[in-house]
C-alpha cells in the first residue's frame, strides 16, 4: 500500500530545502502548494511574529467522509545546523547525507511520511476520518512554534507526531524542562594594581557551583550547568557572570525542588561575599525563570495509547511505551490539552553529519499511522 518510489521522492525534495529554525519559509511553500493540491484547506497563524522568523505554522483540514472524532498528525519544518545545501545519498536502503551537513531526517522524514499517508487517503477518495495536519516552525530553537500556534486551527483533541527514533515505540512520559538564568554582578577593578578593590562575580558564581548537584539526580530527574558567561580580560577583576542551567523532571515537585537548591545556592554565595566584601551595592543577584517545556504522561488506557496498541497488535508487533528526557512539540500541546504520542521515524545520529534513516523504517512508520488512522475511521478501537 506504501508507495515507496513516491515516499523516497517526497522526503529527498524535502531535504534539498534548507530550512534551519526560524528561516523555513521556502519549505512552509512547498508544502502548502502541495496540501493545497492534496485537497486540503490551509491555514496558516500568525507565529512568525511571536518567533521572529520568516515563517508561521501551517494547518490544514482535511474533512474525510467518516463520522469520527478528527485526528491530527504533526512535524516540524525546520531543522538545525549545519543543514543547509544538504545532497541526500541513498545507498544500501539508507538515507544520508554527502559532505558536511545533517541529513535533516529530524523531521522531514515525519514530513514526507505524513504526505505520503495523505497521499494514499486521497488515492482512496478520503475514505476516513477528519484530519488535521500541521506544521510547526522552530521546534528545534525550544519548540517556540507549537507554543505560538493558534490552536482554535486544530480541531483535534489528540493524533500523533512522528519525531523520534523507534518505529515500534510511542512516547507516554515525557519531562518537564525549567531553564534558569542568573546574573551575578560585582565590581571590577584593576587586577594587578587594586585587586582588593573589586568583588570577582567568577569567584562568586563558583562557590555556588560547588555547592549544586548536577547531572543525574535521580531516575527521573537532571540537571545541567550548561553555559557560564563572566569577565572581560585577565588583567580586571570580573565584575558579572551569567550562568545558564536547566532541570528536568517527571515529576515536578522533584523540580521545583531542584531549582529552589541552586536558587539558593547562588543567593547564599552572593549574601555570603557581601557580609565579607560588599560595599552596600555589590555584589547582587538576577534571576530568571523560565518553564521551557511541560511533561507528558499519557495513561495507557488513553485513546492515543490504545489506538496505537491496537494498530501494532493488527500489524503483528508489540508496541513499546517509552518515557523519555527529552522534550518536543507533544510536550506543548499537552499542556494545551491535545495528547500527542510521539513515535519513530527510524531517524539515527540526529543533529549530527552522521545522520541516516533507512527507507524501511520510514514504510513501517506509514503503515503503522496509516492503520491507526484506518482504525479510528472506522470506530473498531473501542475508543
Amino acid at each position: 500500500m506504501i508507495n515507496e518510489s513516491r515516499l523516497k521522492k517526497i522526503f529527498e525534495d524535502l531535504v534539498k530545502i534548507d530550512s534551519p529554525s526560524g528561516e523555513e519559509k521556502e519549505v512552509f511553500k512547498w508544502l502548502k502548494s502541495y496540501l493545497e493540491k492534496l485537497g486540503g484547506k490551509v491555514f496558516e497563524d500568525n507565529a512568525s511574529e511571536k518567533v521572529n522568523g520568516n515563517s508561521n505554522n501551517l494547518i490544514a483540514h482535511f474533512n474525510g467522509k467518516r463520522d469520527a472524532a478528527p485526528l491530527f498528525l504533526c512535524a516540524h519544518m525546520d531543522t538545525v545546523e549545519p543543514g543547509r545545501g544538504i545532497e541526500p545519498v541513498f545507498e544500501n536502503g539508507e538515507f544520508k547525507s554527502r559532505g558536511k551537513t545533517i541529513l535533516g531526517a529530524d523531521d522531514k522524514s515525519a514530513i514526507a511520511i505524513i504526505l505520503e499517508i495523505m497521499n494514499i487517503l486521497r488515492e482512496k477518495d478520503f475514505d476516513n476520518c477528519p484530519l488535521d495536519i500541521v506544521f510547526t516552525v522552530c521546534e528545534e530553537s525550544g519548540l517556540k512554534g507549537a507554543k505560538a500556534i493558534d490552536e482554535s486551527l486544530i480541531r483535534a483533541d489528540f493524533g500523533y507526531i512522528p519525531d523520534s527514533t523507534d518505529p515500534f515505540g510511542i512516547v507516554a512520559k515525557a519531562p518537564s524542562c525549567c531553564v534558569i538564568r542568573i546574573k551575578i554582578t560585582g565590581k571590577s577593578a584593576h587586577a594587578g594594581a587594586e585587586p582588593e578593590k573589586g568583588i570577582n562575580a567568577i569567584m562568586i558564581a563558583a562557590r555556588a557551583l560547588s555547592c549544586i548537584e548536577s547531572g543525574r539526580i535521580d531516575y527521573e530527574t537532571t540537571c545541567n550547568i550548561g553555559k557560564l558567561n563572566a569577565g572581560k580580560a585577565t588583567n580586571i577583576v570580573p565584575d558579572y557572570a551569567v550562568v545558564e542551567a536547566e532541570v528536568r523532571s517527571h515529576d515536578t515537585e522533584k523540580l521545583d525542588r531542584t531549582v529552589k537548591k541552586i536558587i539558593a545556592a547562588f543567593e547564599n554565595a552572593v549574601e555570603n561575599e557581601k557580609k565579607k566584601n560588599g560595599d552596600g551595592v555589590f555584589p547582587f543577584i538576577d534571576i530568571e525563570i523560565d518553564e521551557e517545556f511541560p511533561n507528558i504522561d499519557i495513561k495507557e488506557d488513553e485513546k492515543v495509547i490504545a489506538l496505537g496498541k491496537q494498530a501494532a497488535y493488527n500489524l503483528g508487533f508489540d508496541l513499546e511505551l517509552k518515557e523519555v528526557g527529552g522534550g518536543s512539540d507533544a510536550n506543548v500541546f499537552f499542556k494545551k490539552g491535545i495528547k500527542a504520542g510521539v513515535i519513530g521515524t527510524g531517524m539515527k545520529n540526529i543533529h549530527t553529519e552522521d545522520e541516516n534513516i533507512a527507507l524501511q523504517d520510514m514504510v513501517a512508520c506509514a503503515r503503522f499511522l496509516y492503520e491507526i488512522i484506518d482504525i479510528h475511521s472506522q470506530g473498531k478501537s473501542g475508543c
